[in-house]
């Protein structure tokens, strides 16, 4: 017997990707799709890349009455969009798996880095942070899941085993990143055309970018004490893909290189889609995948420990994520769905 689901917010590239990974799910299957201003579109047309996996479906107006009974309903909305209408799902649906910022942190942080109030608050706390290498337990036992965004993941994996361990200062943290295009969304803004895009490499976001506040906060849960990070983003000429580039200071002692990868290995050991490589990752590597590269290094001249992280901003920063913590609550197979391999070259 096949999870009945639903993608809310299917016409993005988000919303696509997880209808092209949830096409492949060996238990479940897409009952309803919904868009906004691209209401009675066609995936296949939308996607054409999906034309096989759904060659009738439609995307549809939303409307809650339709996703009632459903196992579980997965959205991929603008960032406030699903504060609007979870109040209305939970204790209809089996499980809301929520893609946007809105559940993410507690309510104080959201409204300091998002600069609005949270219009359901008293919900935050039936939904587990969805980043399951550090918080599985929290996500199996959960109701509802409030997917990472694409940049925090990246950042949290990278400098999870030193915050883990104490091993660096949570003082200084700098976490320097570049990402795709496809990270801005699928909506037409100028800094977004292939124009203005092509061979440019360009920052913003600068000093009060808001995935800051999240990687401030899953990472103090990792060390069990405040975090302060410095995050620069920086638009990469590519599609798809993250690079995260952080550095810290020790706490004490001088690491070495080969103990740091020891130590990112042993702590990853039992991820399926976590890699520990000893040279710097690519994001090609990971195209497709739900998979995370991850290298380190120590450098004694600097005192700095350095981390690299590579992901696909469209699977493991979002869609299969939210497929794997999805897998988590409902109770199956955790990789389902879902592969480690990259597409290349």
């Amino acid at each position: 017997m096949a999870y009945r689901t639903a993608v809310v917010g299917g016409s993005g590239y988000t919303g696509g990707e997880l209808l092209r990974l949830l096409a492949a799910h060996p238990a479940m299957e897409v009952a309803y799709a919904t868009a906004d201003s691209n209401a009675g579109a066609s995936v296949a047309d939308l996607h054409p890349g999906l034309r096989s996996a759904y060659p009738d479906m439609v995307l549809e107006t939303l409307d809650s009455a339709a996703l009632v009974g459903l196992d579980a309903v997965f959205l991929a909305l603008p960032h406030g969009a699903s504060q609007q209408i979870v109040p209305g799902l939970v204790g209809e649906v089996g499980h809301v798996i929520d893609l946007g910022a809105d559940f993410r942190t507690p309510v104080g942080n959201y409204e300091t880095w998002y600069g609005t109030s949270h219009q359901a608050p008293e919900l935050l706390d039936t939904f587990a942070y969805g980043l399951p290498e550090l918080f599985r337990p929290q996500i199996a036992d959960a109701d509802h899941v409030a997917v990472p965004g694409c940049y925090p993941t990246a950042a949290a994996l990278a400098l999870a085993p030193l915050l883990d361990t104490g091993s660096v200062e949570c003082e200084s943290i700098i976490v320097d990143a570049a990402s795709g295009v496809s990270g801005r969304g699928r909506s037409l803004s100028s800094v977004s055309l292939y124009s203005e895009a092509s061979d440019n490499f360009s920052a913003y976001g600068l000093l009060d970018h808001r995935h800051t506040g999240e990687m401030e906060y899953a990472m103090a849960r990792v060390a069990d004490r405040d975090v302060t990070i410095l995050f620069t983003p920086h638009l990469a000429p590519m599609p798809r893909g993250i690079l995260a580039t952080c550095y810290a200071r020790p706490a004490s002692g001088t690491p070495t290189t080969p103990g740091l990868l020891e130590m990112f290995r042993e702590f990853y050991s039992n991820e399926p889609f976590i890699e520990v490589v000893d040279e710097p990752p690519g994001t090609k590597a990971t195209l497709g995948s739900n998979a995370v590269h991850l290298t380190a290094r120590a450098d004694p001249r600097t005192g700095t420990v350095l981390v690299i992280a590579a992901e696909d901003n469209l699977v493991k920063g979002a869609a299969g994520q939210a497929l794997q913590c999805a897998n988590l609550v409902l109770g199956l197979d955790e990789t389902s769905g879902l592969t480690s391999c990259g597409v290349a070259p």
